[in-house]
């Protein structure tokens, strides 16, 4: 079952410029210079964004001179896709069951 941490984890990722973030540092550690140009989003929106995705545990940080890199942590998304694949197969499990009505 999903816990109230995987749920706020989902709505952390609902959004479509995080996901767009996590789906580019899936492919590379990539600081916000980089980030900027690949989303065209602005820097302080995108602050904003990396910031929720930090204190949500989904990405960390790495300082590098006077830049932060930021890498994926595929542990995290590993873990709520486990419990995604674990309702899929209830489903499947519970495919034939059906309640009656009063």
């Amino acid at each position: 079952m999903l816990t109230s941490v995987d749920t706020d984890l989902i709505r952390v990722l609902a959004d479509p410029l995080r996901l767009r973030i996590v789906t580019l540092l899936a492919q590379e550690t990539l600081c916000t210079t980089h980030l900027v140009e690949e989303t065209g989003a602005r820097q302080t929106n995108l602050s904003n964004h990396l910031k929720v995705l930090r204190e949500a545990g989904v990405v960390e940080t790495e300082p590098c001179g006077r830049f932060t890199y930021y890498k994926l942590r595929p542990d995290v998304i590993a873990s709520l896709a486990g419990r995604f694949a674990d309702l899929a197969e209830s489903a499947r499990a519970a495919a034939e069951n059906k309640r009656a009505c009063p």
